[in-house]
Parts: C-alpha cells; sequence; structure tokens
C-alpha cells in the first residue's frame, strides 16, 4: 500500500496475510539459525577430526564465514518477521474499528457508501407534513472538525444525522490510522535488505542494529500488547511471563530486545543464547568501527612534528581518545575470546561440547560482563558454576573461559553416559588491586568486601535462574566453585538464603564472610576448599589479615570447617593446571565434587 488508505482496500485488508508473510520470514530465520548450529556443532568438528593442516585452516575459515551470513539471515528475517506482524498488528486495529463502525451503521439501515461516507435517511417530526430529509455524512479525523459535527447535530430536525455522522468519523479515523500504520511500516520494511554480496561485513552488523532500533520503535504498541517482562522479576516471574507468549511473541521480542531478553534468569539457555549472540555480534561490528574511524596512530618512531602525529596528539587533546581506544581493544580481545570459544566446539580429546552464552554485556560497570557454558544446564545431569577473583574482566576472559573447559573435561570423565555443563560466571565488578603481601597495593580493593556484597544478590539470583530453566533443585547435581575474590562473593551471595546449589569449593579463598561452613547454606559437610602453601599461594592469608574471613577465620583454616581437599598447586592461579600426561591433583578433586563423586576426593 502507499498513499492514503481508502475504504475500499481496508474493508477487503486481510492482515493475516501479513501474519501469514510473516511465519514464512520467521521460518526462514529458523532455518538460518539450524543450519548455523549444524555447522558450528556437527559441520566443522567433523571437520577437525578428519582433516588437519591448512587444509583444515581453510575448510574452517569458509565454514565460519558460512555460519556468519547464516547468522546475519536468522537476524535480519527475524526482524522482517517482527516489523511485518507490527504492520499486521496496526492494520488490525484500524480494520476492527471499520468494521464496527459499518456493522453499527448497517444495524440502523444506514448505507455506508465506496468512500466511507454514510447515508441515512428521513426520520424525525414531520415539518408541513414532512419528515425532515435524509442525506449523507462525510467522515472527518479531525477532532475539533468532529466537535463541531458533534454540536450541529444538535441543531438538525433528523436524529439519523448525529448518528450516521458519528459512523462516518469512526470510519475515517480508522482510514487514517490504517493510512498511519502503512506511512510508517513501508519505510521500515523497505529498509530491511542486505547488500548483493556474500560477506558478512562490520558495516552490515552495524545496519542490524540500526535496523533493530527502527523496527523496535514502531513496533512498541505490538510489543507492548503482549505484556513486557516483570520489573525486578524473579526468575519464577520472568520464566512464567516467557511461557505465557506465543511463539510469535517471542520471536518479536529476541529480535527487538536481545540485550534484554539475554539477561533475563529464568529463561531457557538456548533462548538466552541466541539473544546474546545477536548482541556479541552487534558490539564487535560497533566497537570495531568506532576503533576504524579513529585518526592512525603515528609510528613508534615518526617525529612529533610529522602531520600523522600532530593530527593525532589533537585528537587525543580534544577527545581524551586513549582512554577509548584502549577500551574498544581491550573489549574486541575479549569478545573475540568468546567468539573463539564457540570456535572451539568439537575439538579435543573429548570433544567440546556447544558453548551457550547466558549473558554479555561490554559496557556494564567495571569490566563487562560474560556468562558462559560448556554444554547446555538446561539438561545438565551436573552442573558447575565457576565464579572468577581479582582482576578478572571481558578482556582476559579466556583464561577463566578455558577453566571452566578444563572443569568440564575432567568431570565428564568421572560420569560418562552423563550430562556435564560448565559455566563461568563474570557478572560482577570484581575488584583490580588485589590484596596486600600479593602485589604491594597501599589501598588494593580486593581487601574490602563492597564488590562481593554487590555481586552476591545477583550472584544468587542468577543460580535460582538456572535451577528454574532445570525444572527444580532436584534436576542437577549443582556446584559452586569459587577462586580468590570470587569465594567472597559466594559467601555474600549464601546470605541470601536459598543458593541454589549442593556444593560449594573454593580455591585460593582470602575468606568468605562467615565464620563457618555450616553458615554457607548447603547442606553440612558440602563445602570444599583448596589453598597452596602460603609462600605459593599468600591469598589466604592476606585474606585473614585484613579481615574477608569473619572471626579471621578462612576456608582451608580447620577451624572453618571446610572439606579440606590436597592440592598440588605451586601458585595462586594453578588449581586448574594439566598436561596431556596427567591432569593436576587440585584439578581432579575439584572435578570429583562437580561429578558427586565424593569418595574420590583425597583430603588433606
Amino acid at each position: 500500500m502507499t498513499g492514503p488508505v481508502d475504504y475500499a482496500t481496508l474493508k477487503s485488508l486481510k492482515p493475516s496475510e501479513f501474519e501469514d508473510a510473516a511465519d514464512g520470514y520467521r521460518a526462514t530465520s529458523d532455518m538460518a539459525s539450524a543450519a548455523k548450529s549444524r555447522i558450528e556443532n556437527q559441520v566443522a568438528p567433523g571437520m577437525r577430526s578428519s582433516l588437519e593442516g591448512k587444509t583444515l585452516e581453510a575448510a574452517l575459515k569458509q565454514l565460519k564465514a558460512l555460519t556468519e551470513n547464516f547468522h546475519y539471515t536468522q537476524t535480519e528475517c527475524g526482524l522482517v518477521a517482527t516489523a511485518l506482524n507490527g504492520l499486521a498488528h496496526d492494520l488490525a486495529s484500524a480494520k476492527r474499528k471499520l468494521d464496527s463502525a459499518v456493522s453499527d451503521a448497517q444495524a440502523e439501515k444506514f448505507t455506508v457508501n465506496p468512500d466511507g461516507s454514510v447515508t441515512y435517511p428521513a426520520a424525525g417530526e414531520k415539518t408541513d407534513g414532512k419528515l425532515p430529509e435524509g442525506g449523507t455524512a462525510k467522515g472527518t479525523a479531525d477532532g475539533t472538525a468532529a466537535d463541531v459535527y458533534r454540536q450541529s447535530a444538535n441543531f438538525n430536525p433528523n436524529p439519523n444525522f448525529g448518528r450516521a455522522q458519528e459512523y462516518a468519523n469512526r470510519i475515517a479515523i480508522a482510514l487514517q490510522e490504517a493510512t498511519e500504520a502503512d506511512e510508517k511500516w513501508a519505510p521500515k520494511l523497505r529498509r530491511l535488505k542486505a547488500d548483493d554480496d556474500l560477506t558478512v561485513s562490520h558495516r552490515d552488523w552495524g545496519d542490524v542494529q540500526s535496523d533493530t532500533r527502527v523496527v523496535g520503535t514502531g513496533a512498541k504498541e505490538y510489543l507492548e500488547s503482549a505484556g513486557g517482562p516483570p520489573k525486578d522479576g524473579t526468575p519464577q516471574d520472568n520464566a512464567k511471563w516467557w511461557k505465557g507468549l506465543s511463539d510469535q511473541e517471542r520471536d518479536a521480542y529476541v529480535a527487538l530486545r536481545p540485550a534484554s531478553v539475554g539477561a533475563l534468569d529464568g529463561l531457557p539457555a538456548d533462548v538466552r543464547d541466541e539473544a546474546n549472540r545477536t548482541v556479541l555480534a552487534e558490539k564487535r561490528a560497533q566497537f570495531q568501527l568506532e576503533l576504524n574511524s579513529f585518526p592512525p596512530m603515528p609510528m613508534k618512531y615518526q617525529p612529533p612534528t610529522s602531520g600523522t602525529t600532530k593530527k593525532y596528539r589533537e585528537w587525543v587533546e580534544k577527545t581524551g581518545g586513549e582512554d577509548r581506544i584502549e577500551f574498544l581493544q581491550e573489549s574486541i580481545k575479549g569478545m573475540d575470546a568468546i567468539q573463539g570459544r564457540f570456535d572451539r566446539t568439537g575439538s579435543g580429546k573429548n570433544p567440546l561440547p556447544q558453548a551457550y552464552l547466558l549473558g554479555f554485556d561490554p559496557k556494564g560497570a567495571g569490566d563487562g560482563r560474560v556468562i558462559i557454558a560448556n554444554g547446555n544446564p538446561d539438561t545438565a545431569d551436573h552442573t558447575s558454576v565457576y565464579v572468577p577473583g581479582t582482576k578478572a574482566s571481558l578482556s582476559n576472559i579466556d583464561g577463566d573461559i578455558g577453566r571452566s573447559e578444563t572443569l568440564w573435561g575432567a568431570a565428564s570423565r568421572k560420569v560418562p553416559g552423563q550430562d556435564v555443563s560448565t559455566i563461568t560466571w563474570l557478572d560482577y565488578d570484581t575488584p583490580r588491586s588485589a590484596i596486600p603481601f600479593v602485589d604491594g597495593d597501599i589501598d588494593p580493593e580486593a581487601a574490602y568486601p563492597g564488590r562481593a556484597e554487590k555481586a552476591g544478590p545477583t550472584l544468587s539470583q542468577f543460580m535460582h535462574g538456572v535451577q528454574e530453566a532445570q525444572g527444580g533443585p532436584t534436576a542437577s547435581h549443582t556446584t559452586l566453585v569459587g577462586h580468590s575474590y570470587g569465594s567472597t562473593a559466594i559467601g555474600e551471595a549464601s546470605k541470601n538464603g536459598g543458593l541454589a546449589a549442593d556444593d560449594v569449593l573454593v580455591a585460593g579463598s582470602p575468606g568468605m564472610q562467615v565464620k563457618h561452613a555450616d553458615d554457607l547454606d548447603v547442606q553440612k559437610g558440602h563445602v570444599w576448599a583448596m589453598g597452596a602453601p602460603t609462600l605459593s599461594d599468600p591469598v589466604p592469608l592476606g585474606g585473614k589479615l585484613v579481615g574477608l574471613g569473619a572471626d579471621w577465620n578462612v576456608p582451608t583454616d580447620d577451624d572453618f570447617g571446610a572439606n579440606i581437599m590436597k592440592t598440588d598447586s605451586s601458585s595462586h592461579s594453578g588449581y586448574w593446571d594439566t598436561s596431556d600426561r596427567k591432569p593436576s591433583l587440585s584439578l581432579m578433586n575439584q572435578a570429583s565434587v562437580i561429578a558427586g563423586k565424593y569418595d574420590e576426593v583425597k583430603l588433606d
């Protein structure tokens, strides 16, 4: 449709035809998603097992490009489907108003004409033996004009005039709404088209962000008609809301509010993963495009008087751009590490399972937010959630992702035939500097519990969200694993009550803000701790001295009451060390707890 929508067009309009078209695009989006998943989780792993060297490298490069194409197709088709449903919603509203007005007019034996005007018969009190003549009322959508017509009806001797005028006005309003819907959606739909090439560039993903904003402004009323997610809802509230949506409404929310959907605890892992991967692709492109727009940095030995150096320095003085450059570069490094985990699916002697991005925000307070799982936690028999500590950030997330991969491999080998999911949870603002005696900071952030206190409720809610998506507290055996200050965050999470975990395991803990293991919200005997000798890992001693452990107790103290495990770590970061020949004792002890093989744990 183009131009004003007339009566005949709206009368014959079938909004369901737009919904049918939306279903077609949604089906295409689903097929692209399935193809992307198959390449990542079946085809690429198969090639890794059958090819090697440059042949494998070339094949994986082509597959990665193909996966990117499918992901882009999935996202854009999802936006088109949502736009068509938004158009159908707006037109259906106008159509209902038209049909209601026509029905009411015809019930009074009035005639609705092809131009939308309403003809009414003679009626009223006779004058000189004649009834007041009938006539035709032409509608208006202008509020002021409608008021004038309403006033004039009081002076018209034919009572049909006023009612006919109201019907005609209702028809005019419906036609105007349909015209506005067409004018709103037509340009939005026209812009939803891709470049005529097979390369999905950063600029293409930048366009996706722009398209999402454009469609989102138009579909606001459509989304609101489905009811938004509960404000500050619990995981149970979130899950109930999600289950109450139609498939069409769910797709619309994923397409238009991916960051919001991806952050909702309690939703299925595959839903959060799909939403967050879109955010990842868009942010990666956005940050790279911004970085590319900056003036080139001068060469190391370029003289300060050169044009390039002068231009760069002027730009830095004006914008303070060096800090922004560092932020973008570090964020991109972290995003590439996440993508690297996706690319490793199916690799290794014990092939890695599919990865699920359960949370992502590069601009979160501090240094970004990342929650990523090896294997689907919703269907896992055993689940672990690893909370990293001081200095963990998006930029160095690769190391923490690697630790969860290592835990997955070791725990999986202990329970063959059972599903294991290991999650890296970095959804809090970690301390930037370590405790005294470790790096010599005068005012170290890790010496204070403030950041852990803020992290506690967030971690507790996430754990309840995992449990909700799994189907309840008995669906999976769950272990919370904390390293360093991450254990302090776990202690704070436990204070909120109802901690959704069966075991708590900490390594190199500076203290958990509780006096005794029994103060943590798991069953007696299900708190585990390991710590290397003080010369190798001084963090527990440092935590004791600054008071992160209540009553100066840390988990590796006998008085704390935890199961103290043997460790062969030679440093604060060595609890996950392994080799092809022999996994470390520290790692195998953790794997035994995660797998529920308590009798295999070596105690100190």
